[in-house]
């Protein structure tokens, strides 16, 4: 069995054709939907890259390994201590991939992440790890050019290979060749964001918000800070033509499986480590919430032995694919995954979901949420310098982009989203290997990563700089509250 995980960083479903957006973003993409299964609430436990992509190596919750950070004690696997065996072959401690490996796969990766992040417990298992040298800074084009030629040296030697891709453009800066143009140029952004959001963000705060969007990008035409709608088209025009350019390079790919007569055996996953919201919750080009939007995935499947044309709505984490795809190559799963097997979702359409899903985000808030029915309710216990209060609650079916915190309208709805987020932390700590709750660390460790040290005092002076007083005096009065009085 041939099986190709192409992980695309930072690729959020609701901007694929396949998920139902207005845009030609990925025609590629959408044809392998068309063959296989689409997985629509499909969410990463833990936001964003590396607890996400720990998340997905070791079917584990970040409550379990302590990797919920970018930095700090809790961006590091806890160790197993005393009954660490010499190696992990054959034990609880064995990593889905190298599962894979001892039923006979050959496994690889291509990918800069693990040396990005220092995040080498994700090799696990791999035979071959190549890093494409760029620290995420990559193109489509430099990804392809090394998976092509894996494909072309390696992908006919072994009958059975696990091969892991990872693309990066949608991931800000945006920096597609300027020679690709913009194919987007006469479609118009998503309607959602309103000029009455638009000036209700602007009296706001926080890092990569509408008036401080993230910076460096190489895609010409991009604003600093999004002032109307025309501005907020053309941000959203970098992020849609890094999805089509990336789209383009899967089509190659495909293009390149099927030159080598094994398209047709081979089992091919779209997914991503997260989202990335585009004005939601006032964050833009980012990931740094525990909200529907960072959280949600996609996940296609599709190949051989994969259900045709089907759309499953069912609840599921991408900590579930590892103890699926063993599953699917006869491999037994680990008393120590969290992950649950949705095979039968794959093979037969059945379906194989949780009653709901708990996320999290603690690299740049600290925030836990409910994922259940049609809602998400997000507790905040560290905003990362951002105007949120401690609850909010969305109807996501009828307000996926968040606009409407039903909070204190719907009290009945969020107690049961916090009996919710109580039961589940409840049934983890009962089952962890140490008595800490690594939210907390992070918390007692001086906050979220990218949010910590003197980010407080750079983000006030620079509010001041703007001449952005009162949301300074805010946004000081969460933090120093006895400062103001005095």
């Amino acid at each position: 069995m041939k099986i190709l995980y192409i992980d695309i960083d930072s690729l959020r479903p609701d901007h694929l054709g396949c998920y139902g957006y207005h845009r030609e973003t990925s025609p590629n993409i959408d044809s392998l939907a068309e063959r296989g299964v689409r997985f629509t609430n499909y969410y990463a436990s833990d936001a964003p890259c590396a607890p996400s992509r720990t998340g997905l190596f070791s079917s584990k919750y970040g409550i379990h390994t302590g990797v919920v950070n970018h930095g700090g004690v809790q961006a590091d696997m806890r160790p197993i201590g005393a009954d660490r065996p010499f190696n992990y072959h054959h034990t609880e401690h064995q990593a889905w991939v190298e599962a894979l490996r001892f039923k006979g796969h050959h496994t690889a990766m291509i990918s800069p992440f693990p040396g990005r992040h220092a995040a080498w417990h994700v090799q696990q298992g791999f035979l071959e790890t190549y890093d494409t040298g760029k620290h995420a800074g990559e193109t489509a084009g430099d990804v392809s050019k090394d998976a092509l030629r894996w494909i072309k040296e390696r992908a006919t030697e072994k009958d059975d290979w696990f091969l892991y891709l990872n693309f990066w453009d949608p991931h800000t800066p945006y920096r597609t060749p300027e020679e690709y143009g913009n194919p987007f140029k006469n479609d118009p952004a998503p309607d959602w964001l309103t000029d009455e959001i638009i000036a209700e963000q602007r009296e706001s705060y926080g890092p990569m918000s509408i008036r401080d969007l993230p910076r460096g990008n190489q895609w010409a035409g991009l604003p600093s800070e999004i002032t109307c709608r025309e501005d907020f088209k053309s941000w959203i025009d970098g992020y849609d033509t890094a999805i089509r350019h990336v789209d383009d390079h899967v089509g190659k790919i495909l293009d390149a499986l099927r030159e080598q007569g094994i398209l047709d055996e081979t089992i091919i996953i779209i997914s991503a480590d997260h989202g990335e919201n585009q004005g939601e919750l006032n964050v833009y080009g980012d990931h740094q919430t525990a909200d529907h939007i960072t959280s949600r995935i996609p996940c296609i499947v599709a190949g051989p032995g994969i259900k045709q044309g089907h759309v499953d709505e069912d609840f599921h984490y991408q900590i579930d694919f590892g103890p699926t795809v063993s599953e699917l190559v006869g491999a037994k799963a680990s008393g120590k995954w969290d992950g649950q097997s949705f095979l039968p979702a794959l093979t037969d359409g059945e379906s194989a979901g949780r009653p709901y899903l708990v996320v999290s985000q603690n690299a740049w808030s600290c925030q836990r949420s409910a994922r259940f029915e049609n809602w998400i309710l997000i507790r905040t216990y560290h905003d990362g310098l951002k105007e949120y209060p401690e609850l909010m609650l969305f109807d996501i079916e009828n307000d996926p982009h968040e606009t409407v915190n039903l909070a204190e309208e719907r009290p009945e709805i969020v107690a049961k989203g916090l009996r919710l987020l109580d039961q589940w932390v409840a049934e983890q700590m009962k089952s962890s290997d140490s008595p800490i709750d690594p939210m907390w660390a992070v918390i007692h460790e001086g906050g979220p990563f990218h949010t910590r040290g003197d980010a407080l005092d750079t983000y006030l002076a620079k509010l001041r700089k703007q001449e952005r007083h009162e949301a300074a005096e805010r946004l000081e009065s969460r933090y120093r509250p006895e400062k103001l009085k005095g």
